[in-house]
């Protein structure tokens, strides 16, 4: 339209489809480099040529699929809710199907190599999910306040590069505070990882010719099971119940510890949101109740890296530990609830303030 001479609004200002095509081909070659010197000096070396070049292909085909499949999630839903662990499964199937495939299952001697080289091509991949998450939930907040995407476009280019600066050295800290579960050295307190966990041994089974093909059978019977459940109970309820899939998913290989606090959360924000409705400004009040929300689970993010930073920087996993030893079992309760008291106090302080502004709201309009 710009070229016929036509006016085109601010909100519909894209980079350039050419420039995006050539950007994500140039792309391929420090992609193209990251993987020739992982394959450097381990015993499927001599596959190099064919590996690389199937690995970019599959970067490039896959990539452009669950980018479109997770930022559309993402962007229709938000970012927790994109389906990222269920189609890493599915990246880790293709992909090791495929480099067996290429290389005849040869690993010259070292029975992980393959392994860890299908790991690490599906890793770049996942890096596509997660970036293509961030940039449509950040596109459609854009458009909602009139925004003009190629500004937002060329600031999220600029967000990877810094993200890549941050993100290597804070996994790093993890790493040395705490361990991953399932990692080499990982001690007892080490950080739960079982969506790694799963990929890994999915990955394993493939290459060792001992994954139970059936229960992956079974496992998509069982989806198809409850994606009907759910369509059924939506429609006789008039869409006010549902069975979501994914969260039956994630329940099913997410240890309890890690989703309990999600169904609480949800009944929290019932209860809150229950409680706006019936103030003069709910939109406000849900509106607190939800940038309250979002600073618990932001602060919780950053106090655990400040926590790995200072355990990693003195070598002592107990060293905020304020409680003697014979306590381990009460301070948990005691944790518990001062934890219970912070949320009903940042409840209640949201609740004040949303009154607050009823009152100025009124004392404006007067």
């Amino acid at each position: 339209a710009r070229k016929q001479g036509e006016h085109v609004a601010l909100t519909e200002r894209d980079i350039p489809v050419k420039v995006l095509v050539v950007g994500v081909l140039v792309l391929m070659l420090p992609i193209g480099w990251l993987l020739w010197s992982f394959l450097s000096g381990t015993g499927v070396s001599h596959h190099t040529g064919s590996l690389i070049t199937l690995s970019i292909l599959f970067v490039l085909l896959l990539g452009l699929i669950i980018a479109a499949v997770c930022g559309y999630m993402a962007g229709l839903i938000g970012s927790s809710n994109s389906p990222i662990s269920g189609v890493g499964v599915i990246v880790v199937l293709l992909a090791a199907l495929l480099i067996k495939l290429v290389t005849g299952n040869d690993d010259g001697g070292h029975p992980t190599a393959l392994v860890a080289y299908t790991l690490f091509t599906a890793t770049v991949v996942f890096g596509v999910a997660t970036i293509s998450n961030d940039n449509l939930q950040d596109l459609k907040t854009g458009q909602l306040v009139g925004a003009t995407p190629w500004k937002q476009q060329t600031a999220l280019i600029i967000g990877v590069v810094f993200g890549s600066l941050i993100i290597p050295p804070v996994m790093g800290l993890m790493a040395t505070a705490f361990g991953f579960a399932g990692a080499p050295g990982a001690g007892p307190d080490a950080l739960a990882a079982p969506q790694a966990g799963l990929l890994s041994s999915v990955a394993e089974g493939i290459f060792g010719d001992s994954l139970d093909w059936g229960l992956i059978g079974l496992g998509a019977l069982i989806g198809v099971g409850v994606i009907i459940v759910d369509e059924v109970v939506r429609q006789t309820s008039g869409k006010r119940f549902g069975l979501p899939p994914l969260a039956v998913g994630m329940g099913m290989y997410l240890p309890i510890s890690l989703t309990l606090i999600i169904p609480l959360g949800a009944f929290l924000g019932w209860f809150y949101n229950r409680w706006a409705d019936g103030r003069a400004n709910a939109s406000t009040a849900k509106r607190l109740g939800v940038l309250g929300a979002t600073g618990l689970i932001v602060g919780e993010s950053l106090f655990g890296v400040l926590n790995a930073g200072i355990i990693a920087g003195t070598g002592d996993s107990d060293v905020l530990g304020i409680m003697p030893d014979g306590w381990a079992g009460p301070s948990q309760w005691v944790g518990a609830l001062v934890f219970v008291g912070i949320i009903l106090g940042v409840y209640r302080w949201v609740q004040a303030r949303s009154s607050q502004s009823v009152a100025e709201e009124k004392q404006t309009t007067t």
